[in-house]
Formats: structure tokens, C-alpha cells, sequence
């Protein structure tokens, strides 16, 4: 059966935990040899780019990554056709999009594999790349309590349900409008979470007990219209040395990158001693390694 990983809860939290297992594992080097795997772009990418073609190339693969203007996209055939034919050609297919119906759409006609490397509503490599990180850091994820500070967007949902599938207790810190809602509420505890998550306007309230501290930009990649309205309701949310310092001392700081110093997060944090962004960048290769290995050797 082709599986396809469209946000972290297409996977069971037993399939996370070998999906982490297999980042660690240096295991199958030849997996992908004399093959490829395809990697669309709609959005320029710097993180995502680099350790998915690096993680083929880990595999004995040869990426191929191709952009939007190549393709012409639902303007030029159908996603279906074009999902149809890399299915001929690859041994699996990423996409960066900015509208997720593309993502299902390919996925409904491909018989490959096809992996969300960020979409409007997830991004699925981030959050394995943040459990992986957390993981890495504590040795176990279960009962651990992570603290989101800021908007609820695409990167938090998919952190959110990662966490609730591994175990862990969830705070939220965002302002009225930026919070999730009760889909996403619902989502969280039929993926596992402990009842619903810790949701306040006061980021302080929220850091308290946390063993990590994730924050992300305020306006995302196509919200630039948005930027200034989301500048002043975001005041207040910046993730500061107090606001860390309410937190456990041992609390790590998280951020997907680009960080935008001044704004989201103070530059104290991010290039302070508890952050762990390089090492949480890094391991984007290996959790998008560790997920192919998962979707091509036996995804059950």
C-alpha cells in the first residue's frame, strides 16, 4: 500500500517513534540507488532544500528538484497527469506549496509516496525534526510539556499534533484570533493529547514548566499583506530573556528559522545558551532521512 505523510497524523504515534528511530539509524546507506526522488518547490527554500536533497543523496539517491514555472501546475494539465507521470519516474515525490489541495490532489493519482515539505495548513518534516531534536536533548518525549508562544499557524499545528502522538503536554501563548480553534483542539486530542491544551493570551503563564519554548515568525511566506496588522497584535509576544526566564532554566528555545531577531524572538534567545535552532535545523535532514526510509522499506 503507498502511504503518503500529508501531516504527522498520517502516521500512528508508534510509526513517529520508528520514524525517530530510523533519523538515528545510519542504517540502509544504499536504499535509493540508481533511483530518484522528486522534490517540488512553489516557495523559495533554503532548510527544506538543502537536507531533502542531502538526505537522498545519504540514501544513494539522485534528487530532483523542479519549480513551479517548469511545471506550469494546474494551469498548463491537470495535477492528477502530472502526479501520474512522476509516479513513472520517481521512487517518491516532496512538494512545497502554498495551497495544501495540491498536495491531495497529487496524492490521490500518485502510486509513489508523496511527503507535505510544507503546505498552508502543516508541515510535518518540521515537527519530526522538532521531536527528533527534543529527543535527541532528553532521551524521551512522554510526559514532557513544550510551550508554543505566538501564532498557531502551519509549524505549530503540525509541532502540536506531533507532540500530542508522542506523549507530551502542550501550552499555547497566542492573541485572540491567533489561537487554534476547536478543529484543531479536536485534532490534538484525537491524536493522542491528555485533554486540551493550556491555551492563554499571556506568554509567561504559558512557559511556566515547560522543558522547551517554540516560537516562529509572525507573518509567514504569502502573509506579507498581513504583516503590519499581525506586527501590532503580536505585540507583547516576543520571546524574550523574561519570557525564558520564567520557563525551567533547563528549558530549550526552538525555532524553524528564518528567525527574525527584534520581532518574534529577542536576539538574547535565539543566539543565547538555551537555543537549540542549529542543531533543530540540522536535523531536518536527518528526520526527512529517517522518513523515507520509513515510507520505501515497510510503511505497513
Amino acid at each position: 500500500m503507498t502511504r503518503h505523510v500529508l501531516e504527522i497524523d498520517d502516521l500512528s504515534a508508534a510509526e513517529v517513534s520508528r520514524v525517530l528511530d530510523l533519523a538515528d539509524d545510519p542504517g540502509r546507506p544504499a536504499l535509493l540507488a540508481g533511483q530518484t526522488v522528486g522534490l517540488y518547490f512553489e516557495k523559495p527554500s533554503l532548510r527544506t532544500r538543502h537536507s531533502c536533497e542531502t538526505a537522498v543523496a545519504q540514501l544513494a539517491g539522485h534528487p530532483v528538484t523542479f519549480r513551479k514555472d517548469e511545471i506550469g501546475g494546474s494551469a498548463r494539465e491537470p495535477i492528477g497527469d502530472i502526479a501520474r507521470v512522476l509516479s513513472g519516474y520517481h521512487a517518491a515525490l516532496g512538494a512545497r506549496v502554498f495551497d495544501h489541495r495540491i498536495l491531495e490532489q497529487l496524492a490521490a493519482a500518485s502510486s509513489i509516496p508523496v511527503v507535505n515539505l510544507l503546505s498552508d495548513t502543516g508541515h510535518p518534516c518540521q515537527s519530526l525534526a522538532d521531536l527528533l531534536t527534543m529527543r535527541r536533548a532528553w532521551g524521551s518525549l512522554s510526559g514532557r510539556t513544550i510551550a508554543w508562544v505566538g501564532d498557531f499557524n502551519n509549524v505549530a499545528r503540525s509541532l502540536a499534533l506531533g507532540a500530542a502522538l508522542s506523549g507530551m503536554r502542550l501550552r499555547i501563548a497566542s492573541p485572540a484570533g491567533y489561537g487554534p480553534t476547536e478543529a484543531d483542539v479536536d485534532r490534538l486530542v484525537a491524536a493522542g493529547l491528555d485533554g486540551p491544551p493550556v491555551v492563554t493570551d499571556r506568554p509567561i503563564e504559558a512557559v511556566k514548566g515547560a522543558d522547551a519554548v517554540h516560537t516562529d515568525v509572525w507573518a509567514s511566506m504569502g502573509q506579507e499583506d498581513e504583516a503590519v496588522v499581525r506586527h501590532r497584535a503580536f505585540e507583547g509576544f516576543q520571546v524574550d530573556t523574561t519570557v525564558m526566564a520564567a520557563a525551567p532554566s533547563h528549558a530549550m528555545f526552538m525555532h524553524c528559522l528564518p528567525a527574525h531577531r527584534g520581532e518574534e524572538v529577542a536576539a538574547g534567545v535565539v543566539d543565547g545558551a538555551q537555543s537549540a535552532v542549529f542543531p533543530q535545523a540540522h536535523n531536518r535532514l536527518h528526520a526527512f532521512r529517517g522518513l523515507l526510509r520509513f515510507l520505501l522499506e515497510d510503511p505497513g
